[in-house]
């Protein structure tokens, strides 16, 4: 072997002693401590009063972008502003009864969370407010807890809670930079629950669209079909169909106009808020409500009031309260970071995942004292509000003080308005959460991933929302699980003209060495649950090719086995016995074992094990040097 060869794999084996597991832990304290205190510092050695005006920068965005804004800016917001907030009125009231609460706590949601988000998001385009899932969630995961039918104003407080302790949970999230407990939910995940919900919440609003009198609180898909069912068997009125329907229609035909010609965007947008006004002008003229058409009746009027008082810390319920907080929390962060990621992509800008999170969850921490629920980024707003051609998240601001208007002056307006036009909104949002589309793709693309899709999907449909979620995240895990403890191996050669060495079946033209066996284990842990599987894999390729050679009439049969393992991270015990099992194998049947390109972790647990001396020391930086080790282990062999 080369000397230049023996000093790189000397500095293989004398590479320094890798952190402790306690000392990782304590760097990453440390680095999210010291994350706040840089930002101190830097602040303190700035004069005069730029320290607070920077740190009041970095909590409120809005004192950072407001100092460049300008006239133009505010008429585009403007008027984005008000085209969010004509779809956000009928859209906030329906959320509301989809959560089994009053309207006016809907339009509450759409009034403080929106204003509070934009002094400080850090998302240009988010509009936020109640969204379809997070309300289906609430509705199907409190109830079970109090009946909102029996005892609506203990279910409202439950709701309320609810909400404060999901965005504790979103703060706390952000602050800790915990960004990544929202992968939990992966990509394959949301798109299953989306569809999913997207159906359920369809089936719910059979009970307006139908003007159904006595429904099911279930939201499986049998339960619904029954209850639906049933209420066909007594006499029903035709007039709530006929009603919805026909706006449903009209709402899905300026969808489809404005897919066709993208400057009509705002025929969608304020064709939900012109069904509400002209359903309501018909039911008033004809009196059709005395004719077994069922309307809204008496919205509360007037600004947010005060929900501290009924925030409830003594019910026996306060432990699934805190659950549910957790799960929602969990899916509204999901859809928000998404929308904001999506649309911060199209303009070139990003956003910072714990900044929104931290956003978030004040937004509904003090959403939840000012009688408002659940609160996020919604993408059919954010989708209006990025085509209405916002600038800023003022926006968010003229939506909301259009909405406090509206429920100062004009809720009396909406006692007449049908629950039927109210399904038939709910409705026409719905086919934006349904993404065949990808769902193909994702059945292209991984197999296990859809399965976790259908798990989601499916799950929702004939379970429950927190079982349907807790089923995809287990395949998520067992499919993680499964790749660990049948990790691929694959053997390799040399390709032609270059020193690289790759996968043989994959490249046919790559050669194996004479006598040599390349292994590389595609696994980034080697440890008890795959560790037996890779042996005996490896064992069973030197058989083959030690019959191959027979049947092949070749000369040498194989003398080295070098083992790549490049890509293992970390090893653990029973990873490094299963190495020694090979190695006594392999010595029994006159064969050497090398290894090559261990990893920093790897090489050291190897050589406190002492697995490096037992191998002689054959350690090498890549599988071309270890390859010119072949010579000196056939000539002492021989």
């Amino acid at each position: 072997m080369a000397s230049s060869d023996l000093i790189r794999s000397e500095w293989v084996l004398n590479a320094p002693e890798p952190p402790s597991l306690w000392r990782r832990f304590s760097d990453s304290l440390t680095k999210s401590v010291s994350h706040y205190r840089h930002k101190l510092s830097s602040l303190r050695d700035q004069p005069g009063p730029k320290p607070v005006l920077s740190l009041l920068q970095e909590v409120f965005p809005i004192l950072h972008w407001g100092r460049h804004y300008s006239l133009t800016k505010f008429r585009n917001d403007f008027l984005a502003g008000l085209t969010i907030a004509s779809l956000c009125i009928p859209q906030s009231i329906g959320y509301a009864t989809l959560a089994h609460l009053d309207p006016q706590y809907g339009l509450y949601t759409s009034v403080v969370p929106p204003l509070i988000y934009a002094v400080m998001g850090s998302s240009r385009d988010i509009a936020v407010g109640p969204v379809a899932v997070v309300s289906l969630l609430l509705s199907s995961m409190v109830q079970k807890l109090i009946d909102p039918a029996s005892d609506p104003l203990g279910y409202t407080k439950l709701v309320l809670t609810t909400t404060l302790f999901a965005g504790i949970f979103q703060a706390a999230f952000g602050l800790f930079r915990l960004g990544f407990l929202v992968d939990f939910l992966s990509h394959a995940v949301i798109v299953g629950f989306m569809a999913g919900a997207a159906v359920v919440i369809g089936l719910q609003q059979l009970k307006g669209l139908f003007g159904i009198s006595h429904f099911t609180n279930k939201t499986d898909i049998i339960s619904v079909l029954k209850a639906t069912w049933r209420s066909f068997q007594h006499p029903w009125n035709p007039r709530n169909f006929f009603l919805g329907s026909s706006f449903l229609i009209f709402i899905l035909s300026t969808r489809f106009v404005a897919k066709r010609k993208k400057k009509l965007f705002w025929l969608a947008a304020i064709s939900p808020l012109v069904s509400v006004i002209v359903s309501t002008l018909i039911v008033f003229a004809t009196r059709a409500d005395k004719n077994g058409v069922n309307i809204v009746k008496h919205i509360r009027g007037g600004l947010n009031p005060s929900s501290i008082n009924q925030l409830d810390f003594k019910s026996p319920h306060i432990a699934g309260v805190a659950k549910i907080g957790l799960v929602v929390a969990l899916v509204a962060l999901t859809e928000s970071v998404a929308v904001g990621r999506s649309f911060a992509s199209l303009k070139g800008y990003r956003i910072d995942g714990n900044k929104e999170m931290m956003s978030i969850g004040l937004t509904n921490i003090i959403g939840s004292f000012t009688s408002c629920y659940v609160a996020t980024g919604s993408f059919s707003r954010t989708a209006v509000n990025y085509a209405a051609g916002c600038e800023t998240l003022m926006s968010n601001v003229v939506m909301g003080i259009t909405v406090m208007i509206s429920l100062q002056f004009l809720t009396k307006l909406l006692y007449y308005t049908p629950t039927a036009i109210l399904a038939s909104v709910i409705l026409s949002a719905l086919p934006g959460l349904i993404d065949v589309s990808e769902a193909y793709k994702i059945w292209k693309v991984d197999k296990l991933d859809f399965i976790a899709t259908s798990s989601a999907f499916f799950g929702v449909l004939f379970s429950s929302v927190e079982i349907a979620l807790l089923l995809a995240v287990a395949i998520s895990f067992l499919k993680i699980i499964l790749i660990s403890i049948r990790p691929g191996t694959e053997t390799l050669g040399k390709l032609p003209g270059i020193d690289l060495f790759c996968d043989v079946n994959q490249y046919p033209m790559a050669v194996k060495p004479p006598g040599t066996l390349i292994v590389r284990v595609k696994s980034a842990l080697l440890c008890f649950a795959n560790a037996t599987f890779v042996r005996e894999r490896i064992i069973k390729w030197v058989a083959q090719e030690e019959s191959e050679d027979d049947k092949g009439n070749t000369t040498s049969t194989i003398r080295l086995v070098i083992l790549d393992i490049s890509n293992l991270v970390n090893i653990d015990t029973s990873g490094i016995a299963c190495l020694e099992e090979l190695r006594q194998s392999l010595e029994s049947q006159r064969k050497e074992l090398a290894i090559a390109s261990p990893t920093w972790e790897v090489i050291h647990k190897l050589k406190a094990a002492n697995f490096v001396s037992k191998i002689g020391g054959r350690v090498f930086l890549t599988v071309g040097e270890a390859i010119g080790c072949k010579q000196n282990c056939t000539a002492t062999l021989d």
